[in-house]
């Protein structure tokens, strides 16, 4: 089933480091995306030429924003719990090696966090060897990036293990409301260097439009 633009496409800042958060939303209006991720240290007053699709807090948990689940080797599961009810109405980004680190993990830390939603990476999950389209109904924001098991960033154009066609007609179903991003990125500290992030987002963004222009 074709759907249409309620889902507008953006784009994480990320992908445009080290540009300051004003130059990274020109650059990504040029190459048609709809808003930006950014940085929640990225003051509210800061002219933007996008819209800011979502705030990322990193590890610290935020009211409004997107942090990340604290790691499996330094944070108990109780202890996770207890630093993600110390503030309402946050997402948190499941990712390899954090405590929800898998399908099942993810919808226990739901259950027992009141109000917590997801930021479903679709690259961190196909990473850890699950389908991301089995979390997509405790999602509030979704950003987009190819992988496969074991391997976090893979071009758009060389396959992966993330259906994105899947991925759209399950929100669709699901009646989704929020925002897609795509991310891609250069950490390479972290074992997740890339040459090109930019060029891999618009990639991945030839492949995606399609699946969501109206019928």
């Amino acid at each position: 089933m074709a759907i249409d633009s309620r889902f507008p496409l953006g784009v994480v800042a990320v992908a445009f480091r080290p540009l300051p958060v004003e130059e990274a939303a020109i650059a990504a209006s040029r190459l048609g995306f709809d808003h930006i991720d950014v940085s929640a240290q990225v003051p509210p007053s800061t002219p933007l030429v996008l819209p800011v699709g979502d705030r990322i807090t990193g590890w610290d948990p935020l009211p409004g924003c997107t942090c990340m689940v604290p790691l499996a080797r330094t944070t108990t599961w109780d202890d996770a719990v207890t630093i993600l009810r110390s503030q309402p109405n946050i997402r948190i980004e499941p990712g390899p090696g954090t405590v929800c680190g898998s399908v099942a993990a993810c919808r226990a830390m739901v259950a027992a966090v009141p109000g917590l939603r997801l930021t479903v990476d679709t690259g961190h999950v196909a990473t850890w060897g699950e389908d991301p389209v089995d979390l997509l109904d405790l999602a509030d924001h979704v950003q987009l990036r190819q992988a496969r098991k074991g391997v976090a960033q893979v071009h758009a154009d060389e396959g992966g293990d993330v259906d994105f066609r899947a991925v759209i007609r399950t929100l669709d179903r699901l009646g989704y409301r929020g925002r897609l991003s795509i991310e891609y990125f250069d950490f390479p500290d972290f074992g997740w260097g890339l040459e090109d992030p930019v060029g891999w987002s618009v990639a991945l963004a030839r492949h995606v439009r399609p699946l969501l222009a109206p019928s």
